[in-house]
């Protein structure tokens, strides 16, 4: 089988998370990692918190803390999140980690090297108030391009313009507000990417063609406009420090590498942390280093929109700029924004769900599988929790839950704890097997695709065929004339149970960990289920002792809707 390579955008170490960070990456990374390793593919799925630049000094600033301490609680205060949301990492590492100084260190020395690095002196924002330099988070202004008046010194998060400080209007401070704000000379390394850009096109002429439509035109609209040459310095406290034997100069005087710099060189960091961690497993280099092996391994990168430009462009380019047979990414998974009612998810508004208020109010099941079912993939989506309650009492707790529930109760009611044998499978069950693998191989197709809102309705298209079954056998009047036919009814539920629980696991861990727990089957260690035995449906033998599980999804009420709306700022307007 391929071994595959999973990393999700690093998410920064600057708070928790919304919803929509969660589903623009994190979550369908771990649904598509879970999904391989049942089919038995060997995957190694990394993520980082990014923890260097503005965002972390400013952050630690507020909470009155060192950075560094700050960022050690950040990031284990982010990973419990993820540990609730069943985040299953091989690795959940730190971009301040020495692994990920030492590799970001080696790369600059190599792009030197290769004469794609040059020292250039420019023109910066110095604020007297502050007495320092202001490297692009710190200070804030209009954007020139959309007019967006919060917009900061690397980004515009409304329109998504890469951006320079110097080219905000009415810029301001970020630390101290002050507008007194003078332009001064200082020296800074640049990337030049401008040398790179034809080697960039021909790889993404090779490599874009299977990607989304929105990570290709993104990626091919950089192109269009032209790889500028990019400094890759800030004067920050926080950071890999510029090596002293290769740029000493700049090195005394305190230059750390930008955040975009070294923060996708942390996924191949965060694989060394791994390495170290356990010394047992395969060198980390043979999976990002071709003379290692890595020339097997299939890349698959997670990211909303806002980060396709530096995935899908400036990593490539530094990487080839590296001359090293550096693993770059196969398949770029790029997804739109998830808004809350058409608007922006808002800490300081306190508008929208965050990743931790979400856990604190219901399992993690309910918002992995709603997230996934309405991911963001061809267009950006609205969180409502109009929505969110329709389909979780849908599709979580009517169709699969009360099937799962009913079936066992009336079995244990009528037939004891052990699933009964009954008559010889016959009609129904041969056409339900036969549905079973169709929607099965459709499932498979889609997640094998990553195609995740399909794959979500084939996943609920299995379950509804359960209760298609059910309704049509009707087994609670089948046991008043011929009690054989409702025991094989009930059996053949049960193994759809079974099934349900195998091929839900990626989208629903816990849930699906209950439904196979239900059934005390000697060694079953099933980790997929093939078409054969989909249509056989017989994987459950009669006597196999069984537990009614609590119920797997309550359903949320009118009263459970207005409280969420009222705590959260939900509107329908």
């Amino acid at each position: 089988m391929a071994r595959h390579l999973i990393t999700s955008a690093l998410p920064y170490i600057n708070g928790i998370k919304h919803l929509g960070n969660m589903v623009g990456s994190m979550l369908p990374a771990d649904v598509y990692s879970r999904y391989l390793r049942q089919r038995g593919h060997d995957v190694l799925y990394i993520c980082a918190t990014d923890e260097h630049g503005t965002p972390a000094e400013l952050a630690a600033k507020e909470q009155g803390l060192p950075v560094a301490e700050f960022c050690a609680q950040a990031h284990d205060a982010q990973k419990a999140v993820y540990d609730g949301f069943g985040l299953a990492f091989d690795h959940f590492g730190r971009s301040s980690s020495q692994q990920n100084a030492e590799i970001t260190q080696h790369f600059a020395r190599k792009l030197n090297e290769n004469g794609f690095i040059e020292e250039r002196a420019i023109r910066q924002v110095y604020s007297p108030a502050d007495g320092r330099f202001l490297p692009d988070r710190y200070v804030e202004g209009t954007c020139p391009h959309c007019g967006y008046d919060k917009a900061r010194g690397d980004q515009c998060e409304n329109c998504t313009r890469v951006l320079d400080p110097t080219d905000l209007i009415d810029p301001r401070s970020a630390i101290s507000g002050s507008t007194e704000l003078e332009i001064r000379e200082t020296k800074h390394l640049f990337l030049l990417q401008s040398k790179l850009q034809g080697e960039v096109e021909a790889w993404i002429d090779e490599v874009a063609e299977e990607w989304p439509h929105l990570a290709s035109s993104i990626a091919r609209k950089w192109l269009t406009e032209g790889l500028n040459d990019r400094s890759i310095t800030r004067d920050l406290d926080w950071g890999v420090p510029v090596p002293a034997d290769t740029w000493p100069e700049l090195a005394a005087e305190g230059k750390v590498f930008y955040v975009w710099f070294d923060a996708p060189i942390e996924y191949i960091g965060s694989t060394k942390e791994w390495a170290d961690e356990n010394p047992a497993e395969r060198d980390w280099k043979s999976w990002w280093y071709e003379p290692e092996g890595a020339s097997d391994v299939r890349y698959t990168q997670f990211m909303a929109k806002d980060n396709v430009p530096f995935h899908s462009v400036m990593f490539p380019a530094t990487e080839m700029g590296v001359r090293e047979p550096w693993k770059k990414v196969d398949y770029l998974k790029s997804f739109n924004w998830l808004t809350y009612y058409g608007g922006k998810f808002s800490t300081s508004q306190k508008r929208g769900v965050f990743t931790d208020q979400a856990l604190a109010i219901l399992p993690a099941d309910y918002w992995r599988y709603f997230l996934i079912a309405n991911a963001p993939e061809s267009d950006d989506a609205s969180f409502t929790w109009e929505h969110f309650t329709a389909t979780v009492n849908k599709d979580l707790a009517d169709t699969l839950g009360n099937f799962v529930n009913r079936v066992l109760s009336f079995s244990k009611k009528r037939f004891g704890e052990e699933v009964p044998a009954g008559a010889a499978a016959g009609e129904a069950e041969q056409r339900l097997g036969g549905e079973i693998a169709t929607l099965l191989a459709e499932y498979e197709a889609q997640m094998d695709s990553l195609q995740f809102r399909k794959a979500a309705a084939a996943l609920r298209a299995l379950w509804s065929a359960g209760n298609s079954y059910l309704e049509e056998k009707a087994p609670w009047l089948e046991i008043k004339q011929d009690p054989e036919a409702a025991a094989l009814t009930l059996r053949t539920a049960m193994n759809l149970i079974h099934l349900y629980a195998v091929v839900s696991e990626p989208f629903i861990p816990s849930s699906a960990a209950a439904m196979r727990g239900a059934f005390q089957l000697a060694d079953d260690a099933k980790t997929w289920v093939t078409a054969d035995e989909a249509r056989a449906l017989d994987l459950l033998p009669s006597g196999t002792p069984f537990t009614v599980p609590p119920v797997l999804f309550a359903k949320l009420t009118d009263e459970d809707l207005e409280t969420y709306k009222e705590r959260f700022g939900g509107s329908e307007e």
